[in-house]
């Protein structure tokens, strides 16, 4: 039932075939994270794909040092009232080869870490193209310290309120995606919008080429939150593929009554939507549930990401419309399919059962997490912004973060930034001649 300690459903000792499982179900979820980079750095400018691929890599490591000294301890240490954990694994004290059910509890510790690096990379697509590198620094460390470790603490803890009031919670529809997803709608807003008029993506190969990596590594996500090598592990992969796959079907058959046209970036987004919105139900739901859930996904998702256009959020890579809606409806979805036929540990929904209790609490879930979630958001971002400041300045963000921030270029040769890719003062000089303007061998259609 979702990674929640193992001792809650499989006591024992430790089993091979469970620990060679979660081991491999680990390295998918990390690969997830250089799969986000790549989904996220395809759509943004040239000038900034570095700083944006660096948002990911960048949070893997953070994180993951985090988790090690305090974050795992505060997400499942001894419970203080079922809202946080506290002291009992500091440093990874107790954190060895001792079994935790039927895994070791190092390898535990290990896969409940790659969600915890994942989620505030997550949040970084709706920063992106503005945000310093040391606001991202302290804002990711502090996020993942006050948001993300409480709110895993109340779905996965044996303790946790959420997770003793009954909601379901199988892969971090709420952990991870609402989470990401509501913060991302607070950084937007207190961020603001990025300085010039929006640009098309500069790389759609990376973002499909991302894309397809979430899709692969999510079968580790979600299927490896069953943490055993079982029959439930197998629902809950097909699930997953399901989803998935719906999610792109919904995602472009809206494409073709908008735009009359399936686009690549829609086919990478639905996807993406899928597998939001079957997270928190994969373990909960049957086959034809998940591909309800994911047919949807995408086409609510889609409905979110337009919603920026009229509230006027700039949300640069749609992390509200497709993980914060994705994962509030998926959560809500979970009560409507789950159904014990799949997994005795949950409960029937309001189609297996009649149900309506489990929606009810579904629904406290995302209330509950989309409210802690914004308002402490909010407050850490106000204390980022006093400390270190939020945004690059003027100059950096029409020079591009990469050459500012980081001091390198993704691109030396072969594509032409134009006027996006120069300074104000650049900018705002007379044209130069056509030959002097384009490097030998720059595709003109890829100017601007």
């Amino acid at each position: 039932m979702g990674p929640i300690p193992c001792e809650v459903m499989m006591p024992g000792g430790i089993v091979g075939a469970d620990v060679a499982w979660v081991l491999v179900a680990s390295a998918l979820v990390m690969l997830m994270v250089p799969g986000l980079a790549l989904f996220y750095g395809g759509m943004v400018q040239g000038k900034n794909v570095l700083s944006t691929l660096m948002h990911s890599f960048g949070a893997l490591a953070v994180v993951t040092v985090v988790w090690a000294l305090w974050g795992y301890s505060l997400a499942f240490g001894e419970s203080h009232g079922g809202l946080i954990g506290g002291t009992t694994h500091l440093f990874m004290r107790g954190v060895g080869q001792e079994a935790k059910g039927t895994l070791p509890h190092v390898l535990f510790f290990l896969f409940q870490g790659t969600f915890a690096a994942i989620t505030p990379a997550l949040i970084s697509g709706a920063y992106a193209e503005r945000l310093k590198f040391s606001a991202f620094l302290l804002f990711t460390v502090l996020w993942a310290t006050f948001v993300y470790a409480p709110v895993a603490h109340w779905v996965w803890a044996p303790d946790g309120w959420l997770l003793k009031l009954g909601a379901l919670d199988f892969a971090g529809g709420a952990v991870v995606h609402l989470t990401s997803g509501v913060s991302a709608l607070v950084v937007a807003l207190v961020v603001g919008r990025r300085r010039g008029a929006r640009q098309p993506p500069h790389n759609l190969t990376f973002t499909l080429l991302g894309a397809g990596l979430l899709w692969f590594g999510w079968f580790g996500f979600n299927a490896g939150s069953a943490l055993a090598a079982n029959e439930l592990a197998a629902v809950a992969a097909a699930n997953t593929h399901l989803a998935a796959a719906g999610g792109a079907v919904a995602w472009g058959l809206v494409d073709l009554l908008r735009l009359k046209k399936v686009t690549a970036l829609g086919a990478a987004s639905g996807l993406v939507a899928g597998l939001v919105g079957i997270t928190p139900a994969a373990g909960f739901v049957s086959p034809m549930g998940a591909l309800a859930i994911g047919l949807l996904a995408g086409g609510a998702c889609y409905g979110g990401v337009l919603l920026k256009e009229h509230l006027r959020y700039d949300d640069a890579l749609d992390v509200v419309g497709v993980h914060g809606v994705g994962g509030a409806l998926g959560a809500l979805l979970t009560g409507v399919f789950a159904t014990v036929a799949v997994n005795p540990a949950g409960a029937d929904g309001v189609i297996a059962g009649g149900n309506w209790a489990l929606l009810g609490k579904q629904a406290l879930s995302i209330l509950a997490v989309a409210a802690f979630s914004a308002l402490l958001t909010f407050i850490l971002l106000k204390v980022v912004q006093a400390v270190v400041g939020l945004r690059v300045d003027a100059e950096a963000e029409y020079e591009g973060l990469d050459p500012h921030v980081h001091g390198e270029r993704a691109y030396h040769t072969g594509i032409s930034l134009g006027g996006h890719g120069m300074t104000p003062r650049e900018a705002s000089a007379p044209k130069a001649r056509e030959s002097e303007k384009a490097p030998l061998g720059a595709d003109p259609v890829m100017e601007g």
